[in-house]
C-alpha cells in the first residue's frame, strides 16, 4: 500500500506546484516589460497600445503598425519607433524634433494651437503624402478634440530635415520646428513609405492635462475613467 500511495502522493504535490507557480513563469501580460519592445519605455508602449486599440476598433485604422513618438525623452536620444503590434518587431527608430516652443533639449510644453511653435500630444492618424519645401512630407490627421485634431490646419506634417540627425545629437543639440516632427533628411523618405496612408502615429508625455483629456490613453496609467 505505501509504494502505492507515494507515486501518487508525488502526482498531487506535482500538480499543486504547477498551479502555484509564480507569474513570471506562466504566459506575461501583454504590456509586461518582457514584452515591450526594445529600446522603449513600459509606459509608452502600454499607451501607444491602448492607442492603437481604440483607433482599430473605431475604424480608424487597419494597419498593425504603430508609431509611438516618446517626448519624455531628450531629442538628442532616438525617440520614434515604428513597431509591428502583431509581432512588436520594431521596423524604423528615428531621431525627432519637436516643436520650438515645447522647450529645448526636452520637450515640456504641447499645444493644439496655431502660431504656438509647439508639438502635440496624442493619437494621430497618417495621411497622405506631398512634396514641400523640404521635399517628400506626410500629413497627419489629430483623432483627439482639443488635443491634437488641430494638425492638419497647423500643417503638422512628417517631413525630413539637414537639422535633426545623429551627428548633431552628438554634438548634444538638436533643431526644432514649427511644431512639425521632423527626422534626419537622409532617413525620411522610408519612414514615410513605411507608414503613410492609415497608421497610427503616438506622441507620449505625461501631461496632466492631456492625461485627464485623451480618450486613447491606457485607463491604469492615471487618466480618468470615461
Amino acid at each position: 500500500m505505501v509504494s502505492r500511495a507515494l507515486p501518487r502522493l508525488a502526482l498531487v504535490l506535482l500538480a499543486a506546484s504547477a498551479c502555484a507557480a509564480p507569474r513570471s513563469s506562466l504566459a506575461p501580460d501583454p504590456v509586461d516589460s518582457g514584452l515591450t519592445p526594445r529600446g522603449i519605455s513600459a509606459e509608452a508602449w502600454a499607451n501607444g497600445l491602448a492607442a492603437h486599440r481604440l483607433a482599430t476598433l473605431e475604424g480608424k485604422t487597419t494597419s498593425s503598425l504603430l508609431t509611438i513618438i516618446d517626448f519624455t525623452r531628450p531629442s538628442t536620444e532616438q525617440r520614434l519607433w515604428v513597431v509591428d503590434v502583431g509581432t512588436h518587431e520594431v521596423l524604423a527608430s528615428e531621431y525627432v524634433a519637436h516643436g520650438q516652443r515645447s522647450g529645448g533639449l526636452w520637450a515640456t510644453r504641447f499645444s493644439n494651437r496655431d502660431g504656438t511653435h509647439e508639438s502635440s500630444l496624442g493619437t494621430f492618424i497618417t495621411a497622405t503624402t506631398y512634396i514641400g519645401v523640404r521635399g517628400l512630407a506626410l500629413r497627419l490627421r489629430g483623432l483627439e478634440p482639443g488635443i491634437n485634431d488641430n494638425a492638419w490646419n497647423r500643417g503638422i506634417v512628417i517631413h525630413g530635415t539637414p537639422n535633426v540627425s545623429a551627428a548633431r545629437a552628438r554634438k548634444g543639440s538638436m533643431g526644432r520646428t514649427e511644431g512639425c516632427p521632423a527626422v534626419p533628411r537622409e532617413s525620411a523618405r522610408r519612414l514615410i513609405r513605411l507608414i503613410e496612408n492609415g497608421v497610427v502615429v503616438f506622441a507620449w508625455y505625461p501631461d496632466p492635462a492631456f492625461l485627464t483629456t485623451s480618450e486613447y490613453v491606457e485607463r491604469t496609467s492615471g487618466a480618468s475613467q470615461r
